[in-house]
């Protein structure tokens, strides 16, 4: 079957486009590295990012959405202002607590926690700023999404008796048993705040999130944290719906009974506690991201834009030094368009060769990054054709002016040219 002409002009300026970057390889390796670094910027940053969406998205919603708190002050207070007024309202305590276990009528599931930060100790090996979580219900471990490794968790009436058990995180038998397995944690004892606790269950791990370890952590019943730590702060009360289509309702039953307790039925202002889900923290994530990636698209548009303007250059050089070339070819026949097609192809090849290599040093980086902390890696093909695309596009619109002139070079003054 014969190739239709305008396919075999094609790859015949394709063929010389080639030959005549390879012919300067220098000045083609020059040529690449800005497109290159935009390419790898955009690539690397997109993939890291997406696979954090990830770790983020399932770490804050490992609750999934039927869970929210009620607390003194929000998790994320941005101004002192806001923390010197928060600060100003009463405590959530166990008597609101169990207002709302008594009253919603939507509530599934609901518990309460408090929470201090512990030197933990085991014969001469101690680990600082150990999470000590006081629960209660032992429903609370699943409004958690912790899981048993080994071991169990105490009953309810272990855990209304006031004893010293515990169920401990990954971290603490990794680094107070040295690294013993579960199963061999149960029955041994760890110091907590001076106190001596019963490990009766050990729980998965869970992993890091931003650096810092969610296995580092101590559960014990509620009561027991009362008896030997007091009321330090305020309670944060969990309360998890059956179906996420009962979150609304739930929280509008819920909100009603904390703003009769703080007489603030119908005062706007400031509720008195602070209702809120998971999703602050999935919220607050994504504006920081959302300025991480205008950043690296400025980035990355300034390098593509310096590599765009060095491609120009490079291409203007080469009409120059093939004056005589594109005057013969003139003279034999060759149109404008021919010629023009001819230099635009070269300009668009070492954009996408450059293209290319941006996005394999980009997935590299990406990959030696999420190694480093953690993260899953999602390769996106989607963002391999965007790489490729936008630098071939790039050689498009700063080849255009190059070949242009080439086209219209006189072929009398272009054979004259030595």
């Amino acid at each position: 079957m014969p190739v239709p002409l305008g396919l075999a002009a094609l790859w015949e300026s394709f063929r010389v486009a080639v030959a005549s970057l390879r012919a300067n390889k220098l000045r083609t390796a020059l040529t690449l590295v800005g497109i290159v670094v935009g390419v790898t910027a955009v690539i690397a940053v997109v993939t890291i990012i997406k696979g954090l969406d990830k770790t983020v998205a399932t770490t804050f919603s490992s609750q999934g959405s039927t869970v929210f708190t009620v607390s003194k002050r929000p998790r994320v207070i941005t101004s002192r202002e806001d923390f010197i007024k928060f600060n100003k309202r009463k405590d959530v305590t166990l008597d609101d607590a169990e207002a709302i276990f008594r009253l919603c009528t939507t509530c599934w599931r609901a518990g309460i926690a408090a929470n201090s930060l512990e030197i933990v100790k085991h014969g001469d090996k101690k680990s600082e700023n150990v999470a000590v979580r006081g629960i209660t219900p032992v429903a609370m471990f699943d409004i958690d999404a912790v899981t048993i490794d080994a071991g169990r968790v105490w009953s309810e009436s272990e855990g209304s008796s006031t004893r010293e058990l515990c169920v401990v995180g990954a971290d603490i038998g990794e680094n107070l048993f040295g690294g013993d397995a579960p199963d061999k944690l149960i029955g041994k004892q760890v110091h907590v705040a001076g106190r001596p606790y019963e490990i009766i269950g050990v729980l998965q791990r869970l992993g890091k999130i931003f650096g810092q370890s969610r296995d580092n952590i101590v559960y014990i019943p509620y009561s027991t944290y009362q008896k030997n730590f007091g009321a330090r702060d305020s309670l944060v009360v969990f309360v998890k719906t059956a179906s996420a289509g009962d979150l609304e309702e739930t929280e509008d039953q819920v909100r009603g009974i904390m703003r009769a307790r703080r007489g603030k039925l119908f005062d706007t202002n400031d509720e008195g506690f602070t209702l809120e889900t998971q999703d602050v923290f999935i919220d607050l994530y994504k504006k920081a991201t959302e300025n991480i990636y205008f950043v690296t698209y400025g980035v990355a548009a300034i390098s593509l834009i310096v590599g765009g303007i060095v491609v120009m250059n490079i291409m203007l050089v080469s009409v120059t030094e093939r004056t005589k070339e594109i005057g013969i070819r003139k003279a034999v026949g060759a149109r404008q368009t021919d010629i023009r097609v001819q230099f635009l192809i070269e300009a668009i090849t070492v954009t996408a060769i450059g293209g290319a290599i941006g996005v394999l040093t980009g997935f590299g980086l990406a990959y030696l990054l999420a190694l480093a902390m953690g993260f899953p890696l999602l390769i996106s093909a989607w963002s391999a054709v965007m790489g490729v695309g936008v630098s071939s596009i790039v050689g498009v619109i700063f080849g255009l002016w190059p070949a242009w002139r080439a086209a219209r070079l006189d072929p009398i003054e272009a054979l004259r040219k030595e």
